[in-house]
């Protein structure tokens, strides 16, 4: 499947223009092959550059790397999730699980900045489950509960107080986890892109049309070449399903999120100038929103069943006008003009919002679908997977295949049948939260 990004991402374009992009160019023969470039193919194409100094890696992507959803998303490191995609965590025992994976993710990327000493605005502020619903208490003090057995620290906060942490009288009620950590994604898969291993190459600009097993090799074919590989790593996230890997378990969703320009010292002072915070919705549909380091605010307020065609500008200023409802309900001083750019992005849903981790053949490999929260246990899974598909066992791997697997999901049109009929559901049940 072609996949063709917009060009308003505001965490892209913070970035400098990079130089030396390489288009795959010619047939090649390698030992190994990684498909997809975001957090979980670039982490899986440095562990394996480390393992084996003297072997050729190739790591290529069907756009420029790290400008897909590992830099379209709102930037949230998480340690704990209310909602996983659609499905709430209510077993303490899974959830215990899903938890210990998100420890790992967040010391994998914390073990990475400290390496290489990257700046990616890192905020370990923590982060809201907030509501103005006042229905929404029972969730939030039955989420306290299973957050207390597990012993995350958390405090569940009243409108008085969440007014002066966020600048806004919009929230009535919200549990504040300590472990959460804000950053800016764009920064952080540029480091990751910038520091590989030399004998990583990256392609960039290179579409994977179609692969196959034969006779000891993988032969994949790309647009006007091929490569031969001995083992392949599939890190496509939301594309795993257009290449044929685990086609029944997974299903990629379109988010569009906006982003306004930085707040004046008047506009920054009539919301009480607030540190950097990030909230999260209580029920699925409604606003993930936050407030940047250099005083920005990104909504992300809409979800709908992926259309593999790119989003034009006028379908991204529909979207646009919503996200600009969201901000004026919550922040109603600040001006109508104030967003800068919206943009859309894919994220992989499996059913029951457990992620993608396995051996899919011999010497074929998958790691993918995190279910919106992608940037810790994304850079983990694919230096894990990196050390599976080189045979090898760790604590961590123990971790990661201790959860739940995917459960199946219904073939087309049933799936996306399915799919709207949930979406459109959560929409209504979160109608005052967008």
């Amino acid at each position: 499947m072609e996949v063709v990004n917009d060009n308003n991402c505001s965490w892209v374009n913070d970035l400098s223009p990079r130089n030396n992009i390489k288009t795959l160019s010619s047939d090649l023969n390698c030992e190994w092959l990684i498909i997809g470039a975001g957090y979980t193919g670039l982490s899986a194409a440095r562990k394996l550059g480390q393992l084996y100094p003297n072997q050729k890696i190739l790591l290529v992507d069907a756009q420029l790397a790290g400008e897909g959803a590992s830099s379209r998303n709102s930037g949230y490191l998480v340690d704990t999730t209310l909602n996983d995609g659609f499905t709430s965590n209510k077993e303490l025992s899974n959830y215990k699980k899903k938890a210990n994976i998100y420890k790992l993710g967040i010391d994998t990327v914390k073990k990475f900045i400290k390496e290489h000493q990257v700046d990616c605005d890192w905020n370990e502020c923590g982060k809201y489950f907030a509501s103005s619903n006042s229905e929404d208490k029972d969730i939030l003090e039955n989420f306290s509960e299973t957050l207390s057995k597990l012993g995350f620290e958390h405090n569940l906060l009243q409108k008085d107080n969440l007014s002066k942490r966020l600048g806004t009288n919009f929230y009535g009620i919200a549990l504040y986890t300590k472990g959460g950590i804000l950053l800016h994604p764009g920064k952080l898969v540029r480091a990751m892109i910038d520091t590989l291993p030399e004998n990583v190459i990256l392609y960039e600009n290179s579409l994977l049309l179609k692969w196959k097993k034969n006779n000891g090799t993988i032969d994949c074919v790309f647009k006007n070449n091929s490569i031969k590989t001995k083992k392949i790593i599939f890190a496509t996230n939301g594309f795993l399903k257009s290449l044929g890997v685990k086609t029944n378990y997974n299903f990629p969703i379109t988010l569009t999120a906006s982003m306004t320009r930085p707040l004046t010292d008047k506009e920054f002072k009539s919301i009480g100038e607030p540190k950097e915070w990030g909230v999260l919705p209580v029920r699925p549909m409604g606003a993930t929103i936050r407030m940047t380091k250099d005083r920005r605010i990104l909504i992300r307020n809409t979800a709908e069943v992926h259309n593999p065609n790119q989003m034009n500008q006028s379908d991204l200023k529909k979207r646009s006008i919503k996200q600009k409802i969201g901000i004026k309900k919550r922040f109603p001083q600040l001006p109508d003009n104030i967003i800068q750019s919206t943009w859309s992005g894919i994220v992989s849903r499996t059913r029951n919002s457990s992620q993608i981790f396995e051996k899919i053949d011999e010497n074929i490999f998958a790691a993918g679908c995190y279910n919106g929260s992608g940037i810790g246990v994304g850079t983990l899974f694919g230096e894990q997977i990196a050390i599976k598909a080189s045979n090898e066992h760790t604590y961590e791997i123990e971790t990661i295949e201790a959860r739940k697997k995917p459960t199946w999901l219904p073939p087309q049109p049933f799936l996306d049948l399915g799919i709207r009929a949930r979406l459109m559901y959560e929409r209504l049940r979160a109608r005052s939260e967008i």
